[in-house]
């Protein structure tokens, strides 16, 4: 227990804790736990194998402690140095009768106490009998003076395990509907090997078809090349047939001079 208790600090001071849990570090006794710890108002310490609360410290501003699943069967007297404390689980322990539970009676402000899966709780007119020891306390395992649960913890309940989980339930069934149509709407293996085989062979038109193409603008090209090689040639005449006719201009021009 003084191992855990170390690991919980986290290298805190003792008199800034307030919450501390030692669920499952199994000790037969409190160990490690002092006065020091002025600030603590939370205590767990559920599964621990306690079979005594003697050396249980001094916690001024205890208010909620957790001792369920333990093997206390007497020493409750060594709480009431916890005057402020309000919430108390001693479920699943070895108290046999209400006798043992008279040192509670110091306990001015406690609202919920918790004794389910005690032998004390098969004594006869129990509930009525720990409501009348305990005038402050408003819940006893789970229920009020009027037999009526919890409703907070109720809701909680509700929250966690049945509106909430009804409703993914539901979405679940929802998503599996769908999930179903669309296998319904599924193809076979066959036919997307037939639609793959099919684009593969439209994907090798393309590229036939693309060859034609460049074959006529090939053609297309020549064709050009021809007319271009047909009209510098038509030029190059004409450029002739002017050097040719400025030629006999120049020899007509020359043979009047000559007669004049």
């Amino acid at each position: 227990m003084e191992k855990r208790i170390e690991l919980e600090r986290r290298a805190r001071k003792v008199n800034q804790i307030t919450e501390l849990n030692l669920d499952n570090c199994r000790s037969t006794s409190i160990v490690g736990l002092t006065d020091e710890y002025t600030s603590l108002e939370s205590l767990s310490l559920i599964n621990v194998g306690l079979t005594t609360l003697k050396g249980f410290p001094k916690l001024p501003n205890l208010k909620k402690l957790e001792l369920s699943d333990n093997r206390i069967s007497s020493g409750l007297n060594y709480l009431t140095t916890s005057p402020k404390l309000q919430y108390l689980n001693l479920s699943g322990n070895k108290i046999k009768d209400l006798e043992t539970l008279k040192p509670l009676e110091e306990f001015k402000n406690l609202v919920v106490l918790d004794l389910f899966n005690n032998d004390a709780t098969q004594v006869d007119n129990y509930r009525e009998k720990i409501f009348k020891m305990l005038p402050s306390l408003n819940f006893l395992d789970g229920f009020n003076c009027n037999d009526e649960e919890v409703q907070s913890d109720g809701d909680d309940d509700d929250e966690v395990n049945g509106n909430d989980s009804d409703e993914e339930g539901v979405s679940g069934d929802e998503d599996s509907d769908d999930s179903d149509e669309e296998d319904n709407g599924e193809v076979s293996l066959s036919e997307v090997y037939n639609d793959d085989l099919e684009e593969d062979n439209s994907d090798w038109e393309g590229e036939g078809e693309g060859g034609e193409d460049d074959e006529d603008e090939d053609s297309d090209i020549d064709d050009a090349d021809g007319d271009a090689n047909e009209s510098a040639a038509s030029v190059n005449a004409k450029d002739k047939d002017g050097e040719k006719e400025a030629d006999e201009s120049q020899v007509r021009g020359k043979k009047r001079k000559h007669d004049g």
